[in-house]
């Protein structure tokens, strides 16, 4: 791509990652956005799900050069075909961007974009289970028809994307990140490792109905954006409880749980956003199965009640101070501290590390 070609991607608030080329209406955020122009699609905000209709005719308008089919917080299938045609519609390239998925693609356990991206983008370090690093695969031979001439068209992406990488945006190669990235795409050939990737599917789908499910049906009844999970990955709308994912994930850094704060369709803020992103393939590795996802979900359940009690209390004392923004979020980690003081998180984090320190670590237990 030239500088100031188009480009759209999926919405960072709806899913998507932040090298999509994600903007603020007063900030290019992302270097993307800074050197092409671009336009986000968004989720059908119903029902959670992208919106291929609206993206169709924002594409059909806006002309861009590439459209991304990827995602960073996502929990459903992309409809890749769906994609490709808008893609051939505006005679735009495919990016597929797998990078949070392509263990399962590799695996077979999720279908993957090749038969329909022009270019294929992955990480080597989420899912794969690699070295960090990275993966472009291009398209050789015939793009398509010219629909004037009935001549081909050839591909021209090897030299362009060779050049790119280098010397265009990195030095010398990382040898030793080579060597393991090999070792990582020959684990990927192992029954062991299709047999992990179903795991961690499995384990998401049973993660996803414990927290999703209503409370009196066996579920914790929070709100999932699309309403479950088709991946490794939930994402939890947690404006409805009062509480942002910010101060949750927080709670429980605190208890011994890593999660990570997102965006969800409506947030305004990346810093203080609503939802709570978590995924399977980590402790899958470390031989959880579905009932422990059951109990990390109870895990999660205890830390929100806990994260909204304190910021109560924390917002409470602010306004008898007087203070200007009584919810601002340093008031809740400062009052926070190290957790030792509170009760409950000491509690928690004492119930977390006996459990998980009955499971093996994966070079303890490959001896």
């Amino acid at each position: 791509m030239d500088t100031h070609d188009r480009l759209m991607g999926l919405d960072l608030p709806h899913g998507g990652h932040l090298s999509h080329g994600y903007q603020t209406p007063t900030k290019k955020i992302s270097a993307v956005s800074k050197y092409f122009e671009t336009l986000p699609y968004q989720l059908d905000e119903r029902t959670g799900y992208i919106d291929y209709d609206n993206l169709e005719k924002m594409a059909t308008i806006y002309r861009p050069k590439i459209i991304v089919a990827g995602t960073s917080a996502y929990s459903r299938l992309i409809d890749y075909k769906r994609i490709r045609d808008i893609c051939d519609k505006v005679n735009a390239y495919m990016v597929a961007d797998m990078a949070h998925i392509s263990g399962l693609v590799a695996a077979k356990v999720l279908p993957g974009p090749f038969p329909f991206a022009d270019i294929v983008t992955t990480t080597s370090h989420k899912s794969l289970r690699g070295p960090r690093g990275a993966l472009i695969f291009f398209r050789k031979g015939v793009r398509r028809q010219n629909p004037k001439t009935k001549e081909d068209e050839m591909y021209n992406l090897e030299g362009p994307i060779n050049n790119s990488v280098f010397p265009g945006h990195q030095g010398g190669p990382h040898n030793h990140t080579i060597a393991a990235l090999a070792v990582a795409l020959k684990q990927t050939q192992t029954t062991e490792f299709h047999a992990y990737q179903s795991q961690v599917l499995a384990n998401a789908k049973a993660f996803a109905k414990r927290l999703g499910e209503e409370k009196g049906k066996g579920g914790l009844g929070y709100n999932l954006v699309s309403g479950g999970t088709d991946n490794h990955l939930v994402l939890v709308d947690l404006k409805p409880h009062g509480i942002d994912g910010s101060r949750v994930e927080r709670v429980l850094e605190l208890v011994g749980v890593a999660a990570n704060k997102n965006t969800v369709p409506g947030d305004r803020s990346a810093l203080v956003p609503g939802g709570l992103r978590m995924g399977t393939p980590a402790m899958t590795t470390r031989g959880f199965h579905e009932d422990d996802f059951v109990r990390v979900a109870d895990v999660v359940d205890r830390a929100v009640t806990i994260a909204t009690r304190i910021n109560k209390t924390v917002r409470a004392s602010a306004e008898e101070r007087g203070e200007k923004l009584p919810g601002k979020l340093k008031l809740f980690v400062d009052h926070l501290g190290n957790g030792d003081r509170d009760p409950e998180i000491v509690q928690l984090r004492s119930e977390v590390a006996d459990w998980v320190g009955t499971y093996p670590l994966p070079w303890d237990s490959a001896e």
